[in-house]
């Protein structure tokens, strides 16, 4: 089946597109031209952890195939409501051992991870902070800025990390505000991780370009090459040529992207954006997504066959997240010969 054309969204804002997102199975099922029966559904999975799709995102799925790779990783399926023994709620041990009462993650030497948002623009199922406590962690905007002044006094920072949810879900003026002061320092990197530019293009404004001032780099989350069509390319463009850098980090996921072609072509995607591929991430064992693992033997063999494809710019390093490690451990690939 071929892939649809992007769905003109009639100028909308990304904020409409944000509320006028997809929440159910029956608007699910009909975006996708499909029988509401077709869909592998669950709504004990719902329960649990929302169903949000923009449409946006949506219009790059295959209409009539329930199996579609980008439908496969928001899809809410049955196999989420069953407990398998290894994957928990704090599967990168954030809460119980490197946050704050701020809600300030501090796992790596030199770096600070503010948790701003528990909100995003799109539900992935597989994602490791599904059961963050994030109502925990809620400060005002004075607040947070007050917490980053006073990260900003330590003389060993080299890095603020803008996570959550999703922190392109602040307001420019807000994002502003931060960008200002760490640029401010001379001295300390603006790491922001989104998956915004790729489930909303639209949401890369020219007020946020603007906002974005000093030392930026910007992790994007892409798994698939068809995430990337022309509405995303020319956002992170946007980006790239406003003096951002841009990286891109995968998760390796089961009937999503555990092929060396499919990862390929999502390297040659982002490259053409101006994107280069950065860490290809072992799943992370949250509750609820145990059928996307991928085991290490055959993340190896990917990653090498990968390598025998495409330069070595354009193969991310394999890594996996450990409890209390000083840093992400990487995974040689396995080569055929």
């Amino acid at each position: 089946m071929s892939r649809p054309q992007l769905i003109p969204l009639h100028n909308a804002s990304w904020q409409h597109q944000l509320r006028d997102a997809i929440r159910s199975r029956e608007a699910l099922a009909d975006a996708l031209q499909l029988d509401v029966h077709e869909l592998p559904f669950s709504d004990q999975a719902t329960a649990q952890f929302p169903l949000l799709i923009p449409h946006a995102f949506a219009a790059r799925m295959r209409r009539g195939d329930p199996d579609d790779p980008l439908l496969r990783q928001v899809l809410a399926a049955p196999q989420e409501t069953t407990d398998v023994d290894g994957f928990n709620r704090d599967p990168v041990g954030e809460v119980e051992q490197f946050r704050d009462d701020a809600g300030i993650v501090r796992k790596y030497q030199g770096r600070a991870l503010l948790v701003v948002t528990g909100q995003c623009a799109i539900n992935c199922r597989y994602c490791f902070r599904r059961h963050y406590p994030y109502a925990d962690d809620a400060r005002s905007s004075s607040e947070r800025l007050a917490d980053l002044d006073r990260l900003l006094r330590e003389d060993d920072l080299c890095e603020i990390l803008l996570s959550g949810g999703d922190p392109l879900l602040l307001s420019d003026n807000h994002l502003g505000s931060i960008a200002k002061r760490i640029a401010a320092r001379g001295d300390v990197t603006l790491r922001i991780h989104t998956r915004l530019p790729i489930a909303i293009p639209d949401r890369v404004t020219e007020s946020l370009v603007s906002a974005l001032t000093g030392r930026v780099v910007m992790v994007v989350h892409a798994n698939h090459d068809a995430e990337i069509d022309a509405a995303t390319r020319s956002a992170l463009t946007r980006l790239r040529d406003a003096g951002v850098t841009l990286l891109n980090q995968s998760v390796l996921l089961a009937g999503v992207n555990d092929d060396a072609q499919v990862l390929a072509s999502l390297s040659d995607r982002l490259f053409e954006a101006g994107v280069l591929p950065y860490y290809l991430h072992l799943l992370d064992p949250v509750a609820g997504a145990a059928h996307f693992l991928v085991d290490d033997t055959t993340a190896r063999r990917i990653v090498g066959q990968l390598a025998e494809r495409r330069p070595g710019y354009l193969v991310p390093r394999l890594v996996r997240e450990v409890p209390g490690a000083g840093s992400k451990r990487e995974l040689a690939p396995l080569y055929n010969a």
